[in-house]
């Protein structure tokens, strides 16, 4: 579990192409400290298993359905990556729940300052629709954002100076393919109300999709 409040950006060292995956040196400072062989750190978002760890340094493996659905498979030594260590019961939770399962890859498409921030629209996958809402949370590249917007299959979310400063999203530009997870939160609601996902009729506590509209909390 995750906050999606990054610790530090790393940077790839090197790529070691595997039959089935891929073996990721990546280079830090703060994230090592403390981290043993099978700790998780989340890299750009996507929740991986260290299996070496130095002072400078870590590791870990990717497997080819990693590879294929984030953009991990994309990186190449030298990258900037987020990263941040799994939360430790107690500690205060700043961003909101991540777990570091991509759900999809988006790409940004504008880019603009407004303001004090900087506005991103992002393109996202049809299938995240259902959880992304105006003021819901989302997590790009493993950083908790708040939605601002959502229009068709575009979502905007605007990003201060310090997390532009701390993360990777300081050298976004258009056509950038970012990591997508959405709010646990909404997708627990959903598959409640989908029945389990086997229909749409009433759940046991009386909720329905029927109800939701006729209390005006559906379109």
């Amino acid at each position: 579990m995750f906050t999606g409040l990054i610790e530090e950006v790393g940077s790839v060292l090197r790529v070691e192409k595997r039959a089935q995956g891929a073996h990721l040196y990546i280079g830090a400072q703060k994230v090592t400290q403390g981290t043993r062989l099978g700790d998780s750190i989340a890299v750009d978002g996507a929740c991986l298993t260290v299996v070496h760890a130095a002072a400078s340094q870590f590791a870990v493996d990717c497997m080819a359905e990693t590879l294929a659905t984030t953009t991990l498979g994309e990186l190449r030594p030298g990258a900037a990556v987020n990263l941040e260590r799994a939360m430790a019961l107690g500690d205060r939770l700043g961003g909101h729940l991540v777990l570091g399962h991509v759900d999809g890859v988006g790409e940004v498409v504008s880019v603009r300052e407004q303001g004090i921030a900087r506005h991103l629209r992002v393109a996202f996958p049809v299938e995240l629709g259902a959880y992304l809402a105006p003021k819901g949370s989302v997590a790009i590249h493993g950083i908790s954002l708040t939605v601002i917007e959502v229009e068709g299959s575009e979502f905007g979310v605007g990003v201060i100076p310090h997390t532009l400063k701390e993360t990777t999203l300081r050298d976004v530009r258009v056509g950038r393919r970012v990591n997508l997870e959405a709010d646990v939160l909404a997708r627990y609601v959903r598959q409640a109300l989908l029945g389990g996902g086997r229909h749409r009729s009433a759940h046991p506590g009386g909720m329905s999709f029927e109800a939701l509209r006729e209390a005006g909390l559906l379109d």
